[in-house]
């Protein structure tokens, strides 16, 4: 019997709320939507230095001995990062005749905006086939386009934004109970969508509403010769 594993997500993207409190997912978010920030998040030193900056931060001279680096390199890429706002200054600390500059990473995560891309961008307009991967794929990269422009929004207005997401998993024993599942999901949601959606509704808000599933990676896949190792879904299925 063949066994069909998929993950199963169900995302309410939509409305900006006025926060609730000082501590919000958002301040742990940075969306990058500048090509040099996004540039050097993507260097290979740089990026290695942003994510050594955890909390309590560190100094040139210690992200030096701890990366093995040259504490002069480290400095002028820390003072690259610090002008382009990926990295902050937290503390300055004399040392001998020296002040430390104590600095840390400015955000816990960042998001690099697919809109950089611009037109070449995934975009399911673009996608033909809406039950092929790409398509699923060009979904996933308007999910993180469309709310990288809300988290912005929420920051300037400093209000939070109303989400929902249902993340879960599914096995099918067997391909027929895998459209079936399709099916009913798709009815269900188009029930549920039917009985709350209203036009005309005076302060109503929009949302989007995305239901999707994709097999899930569940062990290496064996590498052809000269090949690195990857990940390939536990059984294909089209």
């Amino acid at each position: 019997m063949l066994i069909y594993h998929f993950f199963l997500t169900i995302l309410f993207v939509g409305d900006i709320l006025p926060r609730m409190g000082t501590g919000t997912a958002q301040r742990m978010v940075e969306v990058v939507s500048d090509a040099g920030r996004a540039g050097a998040l993507l260097d290979p030193v740089r990026l290695r230095l942003v994510e050594s900056l955890d909390d309590p931060g560190d100094s040139a001279a210690g992200l030096a001995r701890r990366l093995g680096l040259p504490r002069q390199k480290v400095n002028y890429h820390l003072r690259e990062l610090e002008k382009l706002g990926l990295v902050e200054l937290i503390d300055e600390r004399r040392k001998g005749n020296c002040i430390e500059r104590i600095v840390r990473r400015k955000a816990s995560t960042y998001i690099v905006d697919p809109a950089l891309l611009g037109r070449v961008g995934a975009d399911p307009a673009r996608s033909g086939d809406r039950f092929s991967a790409t398509f699923l794929a060009s979904v996933g990269a308007r999910i993180v386009r469309e709310l990288s422009e809300l988290i912005r929004r929420s920051s300037r207005a400093g209000k939070q934004l109303s989400t929902l997401t249902i993340d879960s998993e599914v096995r099918f024993a067997s391909a027929k109970k895998q459209a079936e599942f399709g099916e009913e999901l798709s009815r269900r949601l188009g029930e549920l969508v039917s009985e709350y959606h209203n036009e005309s509704a005076p302060g109503g808000r929009t949302f989007r509403v995305i239901a999707c599933a994709y097999q899930a990676i569940t062990k290496p896949e064996n590498p052809l010769p000269g090949d690195g190792p990857t990940d390939t879904p536990e059984h294909h299925h089209d």
